[in-house]
């Protein structure tokens, strides 16, 4: 195999390693399991230059957070299509209160906190990791022109590709096959 040929394979596992990395972040990011590790999309840049817009971030509950831990609660906003958007932020304060406890969080390219205080029942969870701009990829696979871009056409490639190996497979046993016959008969006769 020439260089050229082994780097065409290199990528060619590196982008098929990639579309399934995808297609599981797109599984899991769509069916969170409660009380356990969840993926979200980034979707603004209060968070940069550590979380950047677009960014995935993996979260895990804890039972309690302190003052500096990134983490991503409940809010009141909304998406254009009405569903509820998680805030990811920075624990700036703890207040211990009758009602339970409070936290007091703060963008980290805001000038001033948050100007409410979140309980802590909405807090989803702490932040472990982030994958800057992989939510661009994961977001647009949630759609159809996406998933249809980053999914099916690259599964349908892979699986020609695979088909054509095959295929060529099958024909160069054949022609063993083939080959292996006529040199039987060709013994036969000799005999």
């Amino acid at each position: 195999m020439n260089v050229f040929g082994a780097i065409l394979k290199i990528g060619y596992y590196i982008f098929f390693g990639a579309l399934l990395a995808i297609a599981i972040l797109v599984l899991v990011s769509a069916f969170p399991i409660q009380g356990n590790i969840q993926i979200k999309v980034v979707e603004s840049g209060s968070m940069e230059p550590q979380i950047k817009t677009g960014s995935v971030v993996l979260i895990k509950p804890f039972s309690a957070y302190d003052v500096g831990d990134v983490v991503t609660f409940d809010s009141n906003f909304r998406s254009p299509n009405g569903a509820k958007v998680p805030v990811t932020h920075r624990i700036v304060g703890v207040k211990n209160e009758p009602g339970g406890v409070f936290y007091l969080t703060k963008g980290d390219a805001n000038e001033e906190a948050d100007s409410n205080t979140i309980r802590r029942e909405k807090v989803i969870g702490k932040v472990l990791f982030s994958a800057p701009y992989v939510g661009y990829a994961v977001e647009a696979a949630k759609r159809p022109y996406g998933f249809l871009a980053i999914i099916v056409i690259p599964a349908l490639i892979v699986i020609y590709d695979e088909g054509v190996k095959i295929f060529k497979e099958v024909k160069r046993m054949y022609g063993k096959k083939k080959k292996d016959n006529e040199l039987a008969k060709e013994q036969e006769l000799n005999l």
